[in-house]
């Protein structure tokens, strides 16, 4: 029984403090120990790297309760890795896939009353982030950075039923060919955010951004991957060296290729195809796929063939095949779930 109080049924996806969380301190050349703290605040110098050149990636991922009681978290090593390419890309001692996994199940552990019974559908969600903290004034790389995880437990992505959204192909770029649209940091987020809202205002759910050097392949939105699907049920997936690795996309394409025996083309996406799919979606941790139902290129209407009033039947398969083997219901391939006691 929870000692927490909170209407489960309430919740969104907001930031709610929870009990502990994880911290680790680099100085003088080498990471010092990590342990819990009741703290949420973080305090900085002035000229810290992270305010002055936005030295900092993150990650995210979240933690569930089975239906059999258990408590696990899906892939959390893959998060680890990726943190660790993120972190060298920026010049940033990268945290130990070690002392990730430790942060991870530290925080889970302290906080198991946060995480939201199975019914519920809601999970734990878990943001590890690096970020320089030493004083820098000249353009450099900092001394000295701190790495926390936090968690907020947050509610189903679709607790009043899966709906089609409607996106816009924007006029802003994402990422720069050969830039850092590949890693998980905080800069490339800040970039999208002023798409975002322009997108809001002009009455759309989100962005398709195209390839910035000759905007004509598709590439990402803000925050998630594009999945698409041929009239034959083959799943397609845009391939490009400025898209982020995405854990759940890697994740549906090993289930439709290894569990579903599909099809995979995972390729580079040219726009004009767009209008030939079947399906189309959107995947990443939040939601795992938000099915796309319309995109909107300048005034001109695409739309998908299934519709804007449910996902279509290849992303539901993938979709439910994919969080029945994140709550525990069905089996899926070794390692991918990772119990906390």
């Amino acid at each position: 029984m929870s000692s927490v109080n909170i209407d489960w049924s309430k919740l969104g996806f907001n930031y709610q403090p929870i009990a502990q969380r994880y911290v680790a301190n680099y100085k003088d050349g080498k990471w010092g120990k990590g342990g819990l703290t009741d703290d949420p605040n973080v305090v900085l110098n002035e000229c810290a790297g992270i305010l002055q050149y936005c030295q900092e990636v993150f990650e995210g991922l979240k933690a569930y309760k089975t239906k059999d009681g258990r408590t696990v978290t899906f892939r959390p090593d893959q998060n680890a890795k990726r943190m660790i390419d993120s972190a060298k890309r920026l010049e940033m001692p990268p945290v130990s896939e070690e002392m990730f996994m430790e942060a991870v199940d530290e925080v889970v552990r302290a906080n198991k009353d946060y995480i939201p019974p199975f019914e519920t559908g809601g999970a734990l969600y878990l943001r590890p982030y690096l970020f320089a903290t030493g004083p820098v004034i000249g353009v450099k790389p900092s001394d000295e950075y701190q790495f926390r995880l936090f968690g907020t437990p947050v509610g189903s992505y679709f607790k009043n039923g899966v709906k089609p959204i409607t996106i816009c192909v924007s006029d802003f770029d994402r990422a720069a060919p050969h830039g850092t649209g590949h890693i998980k940091a905080g800069l490339n987020y800040a970039m999208s955010l002023h798409a975002y809202i322009t997108a809001h205002k002009n009455g759309f759910d989100e962005n398709m951004y195209l390839d910035p050097a000759s905007r004509t392949y598709v590439e990402e939105t803000g925050g998630a991957n594009f999945l698409f699907v041929k009239k034959d049920g083959t799943l397609v997936t845009p391939k490009s060296d400025s898209i982020l690795p995405s854990i759940p996309r890697r994740s549906l394409i090993s289930i439709a290729t290894d569990m579903l025996g599909m099809k995979v083309e995972h390729r580079p996406v040219k726009f004009s195809e767009v209008s030939e799919f079947a399906e189309a979606g959107l995947c990443g941790t939040a939601a795992v796929i938000c099915p796309v139902g319309k995109v909107v290129d300048h005034g001109k209407e695409i739309c998908i063939p299934s519709g804007m009033d449910e996902m279509g039947p290849v992303l539901t398969k993938l979709y439910k095949t994919l969080r029945g083997i994140q709550m525990g219901e069905i089996e899926g391939p070794e390692g991918w779930i990772h119990e906390v006691k």
